[in-house]
């Protein structure tokens, strides 16, 4: 029983710094500041009072040498023994004042107490000595030999250090309350301080959101951030390009369901229509079953079939691209013949596709450009009023006419004995990979002399 009920007493104690430790940013922050405040004020404090303690002490050995030589204005030590002289500061012989001829008193306080036996032991010693005893409250005492003469006399005085004491110990409180009111001023203006750090941190993730339930093409990295602010700001526009993209290809697959399930919905509803204007016979009932169970399988394959290629053309990495830097790295990885010249063109602009994807959109027009170009192939790049538009020219032949039409199916080629090797599916992937990014492929026919393909795609 006893064990048993020492087993969650570890599991409490490890609990407890996380139930201490503050829940926000803000919290911590501001607890990390006041504990090196603290750590600071304390170390200042020690030494502030440790310097205090040393100057008081400084000006009580001070009094006493002071008292010291006023003391000895009244000692003789000209003749062969030492002689205290009547004056009228004999006042101060009954003020803790001890003469002494080498180790003999000569005058001093009445009694035989404590304080006497250590201003003896002080007299002993030869040169000028200081002690603190406690007796009946704190005193300090220091010897002082009395200078010139024939004989050796020392002067013994003692001071109440209480006084002091006091000064010191209100120094002390002092320094502590204030230290409790600047710990309290730095906490607050740290939390104040940290709170209006983080505001950006805050406006941000609230524009995230407002951006992303949106759609709103705005971009953090437009923004003018502090420099710790610069990743997070490319962090959140990575994420809301994602998001963009989603967005983008859920509509996109909206669409083509409601599209392509238009036909075979209207055919049951007419089926059904149909069948309930009239009484049926059974094999008429048994027909119109069957064209619906035809149609919702038909139904469901297109769903399939939409879905599963959404999901193979959903991009990996959703991003944007840099147009003019992702085509002049296109061209360099391209083997172009050496008899032709590629030039790229156009303003800077970001497509809304990752740079992966815009390339492999761009790499079958330039290829065929590149087979079938004379001397020149140009990619310009300019703006569009829905987006962006690549323009892929060559000064070669250009496309049959009566080839334009299959164009872009699968596995077509105008000339297949032409001597170049290819499948006929560059073109068609092209216009699937612009399609499912919001955009389109395209060919200008009335362009001549050569070929222009238009590539239209959304802005980043």
């Amino acid at each position: 029983m006893t064990a048993l009920s020492r087993r969650p007493a570890p599991r409490i104690l490890r609990a407890l710094p996380q139930r201490l430790t503050p829940r926000t940013l803000r919290g911590r922050l501001s607890l990390v500041a006041l504990t090196t405040a603290a750590l600071l004020m304390l170390v200042l404090t020690v030494a502030f009072n440790s310097v205090a303690g040393h100057r008081l002490q400084h000006q009580a050995d001070d009094e006493l040498r002071t008292r010291a030589a006023a003391v000895a204005t009244t000692v003789d030590t000209g003749g062969p023994a030492v002689r205290v002289l009547e004056t009228s500061h004999d006042a101060l012989l009954d003020a803790n004042a001890w003469i002494y001829d080498g180790r003999r008193l000569l005058e001093g306080p009445p009694g035989d107490g404590p304080v006497n036996r250590v201003a003896d032991a002080l007299a002993a010693r030869s040169g000028q000595h200081c002690v603190t005893a406690d007796l009946h409250g704190p005193l300090r005492l220091c010897s002082q030999p009395v200078p010139g003469g024939r004989s050796a006399a020392t002067v013994v005085t003692a001071l109440d250090l209480s006084p002091y004491r006091s000064s010191a110990h209100t120094l002390l409180m002092g320094s502590l309350a204030l230290d409790a009111i600047m710990l309290a001023c730095a906490y607050g203006l740290t939390r104040l301080a940290v709170g209006r750090a983080l505001r950006p941190v805050r406006t941000m993730t609230e524009q995230a959101a407002l951006w992303s339930a949106v759609a709103s093409g705005e971009r953090f990295g437009g923004m003018r951030q502090p420099a710790e602010l610069a990743a997070l700001g490319a962090s959140l526009d990575s994420i809301l390009d994602r998001i963009r993209s989603v967005l983008r290809h859920e509509r996109q697959l909206t669409g083509e369901l409601s599209h392509e399930l238009r036909t075979p919905l209207s055919r049951i509803v007419a089926e059904l229509d149909w069948w309930r204007t009239r009484p049926r016979t059974a094999d008429q009932t048994r027909a119109t079953h069957q064209i619906i169970g035809d149609a919702a399988e038909s139904m469901r394959t297109i769903c399939d079939t939409l879905l599963a290629d959404a999901r193979e053309d959903t991009p990996t990495a959703p991003g944007s691209a840099e147009v003019l830097p992702t085509l002049h790295r296109l061209v360099e990885l391209l083997d172009v013949p050496s008899h032709l010249t590629v030039v790229v063109d156009g303003p800077p602009l970001t497509a809304g596709i990752p740079p992966a994807r815009l390339e492999r959109i761009v790499s079958p027009l330039l290829t065929n450009a590149c087979r079938y170009a004379r001397t020149t192939v140009t990619l310009r790049a300019h703006r569009a009023p829905d987006g962006l538009r690549l323009d892929v020219l060559d000064d070669g032949p250009g496309v049959p006419p009566a080839f334009t039409g299959q164009l872009f199916e699968p596995g077509r080629r105008a000339d297949p004995g032409d001597g170049h090797t290819g499948a006929g599916l560059g073109l068609p992937l092209a216009r699937r990979l612009a399609r499912s990014a919001g955009g389109e492929v395209s060919y200008d026919p009335g362009h001549t002399p050569g070929a222009r393909f238009v590539i239209t795609l959304p802005t980043g």
